[in-house]
């Protein structure tokens, strides 16, 4: 898919100038479609390239989130306000001492660059007014780089709504971010983010989880709500430990929830 003649740009040099100091070696593309932004860094890594890299497509023809769900884009792409959503991946080697708590963390940074009013839905989501607004994907494999230092490559894929999906019959209703930014559009939102998202990533690098706890509890959208999980546990949830694992008070005492594979719903009687 392409473009009309846009009133509108990636800032993709200024990104480039305010990173790569930090990632040395780091590229910025944008491609007009691609199937999955993750999917294709995946696809690089297994040929060997390892380097820093932030892929934006500027449609997705397969996008997908967590435990293979489809991920659908915003609204209709537009000359003067361009794709109706932001779908990138950030592709870098990062060596940390725990993993955990690591989606958690990139949440909050698209949070407090975005909007103070945006919350946190365990464990990768984020919400305006109780629908969702972005998704996060998180997936990591062995590179040769890497493992000299120790980890792994890390593909970081994001999709945020900038305008509202017109997509009936999803779980949960979606927003856009142009609800809350009003005249906002894609590049403007992806310079907003993409230093205060690196910088987190190099924090998380060196200490983990913790230094974003309390900011992340600060915005959780599940706390004090009464919950179900996927593998029937019912509970209040409590915000998350110092490795971002969900606590949830049930009939047995606080449980600590950590499976990838487990989602939670909010009860009907919240």
């Amino acid at each position: 898919m392409s473009l009309p003649q846009r009133a509108w740009h990636w800032p993709s040099e200024d990104v480039w100038q305010a990173i790569e100091p930090r990632l040395p070696g780091f590229t910025v593309q944008v491609l007009p479609e691609l199937d999955s932004t993750n999917a294709e860094l995946m696809r690089r890594l297994r040929s060997g390239v390892t380097d820093p890299v932030l892929l934006i497509a500027e449609h997705q023809s397969a996008g997908r989130g967590r435990m293979a769900r489809q991920w659908f884009s915003g609204g209709t792409p537009d000359a003067s306000a361009g794709p109706g959503s932001l779908t990138f991946s950030l592709g870098l080697p990062m060596a940390p001492k725990d993993w955990s708590g690591l989606s958690l963390a990139v949440g909050l940074s698209l949070a407090q660059s975005l909007h103070p009013e945006i919350a946190l839905k365990w464990p990768n989501d984020l919400w305006w007014q109780r629908r969702k607004l972005a998704g996060i994907l998180i997936e990591t494999a062995n590179a040769r780089t890497a493992n000299a230092a120790g980890g792994r490559y890390v593909v970081i894929g994001i999709g945020l709504n900038i305008q509202r999906p017109g997509v009936p019959g999803l779980a949960t209703e979606p927003a856009g971010l142009a609800e809350c930014l009003p005249g906002i559009h894609a590049g403007q939102a992806l310079k907003q983010l993409i230093g205060p998202l690196v910088d987190t990533l190099l924090i998380f690098e060196q200490q983990g989880f913790a230094p974003f706890q309390a900011a992340f509890n600060a915005r959780d959208a599940l706390s004090q709500v009464a919950v179900t999980l996927s593998d029937g546990l019912q509970g209040t949830a409590l915000g998350v430990d110092q490795v971002g694992a969900l606590q949830v008070q049930t009939a047995q005492g606080v449980q600590r929830v950590t499976s990838a594979e487990v989602s939670v719903r909010i009860d009907a009687r919240t």
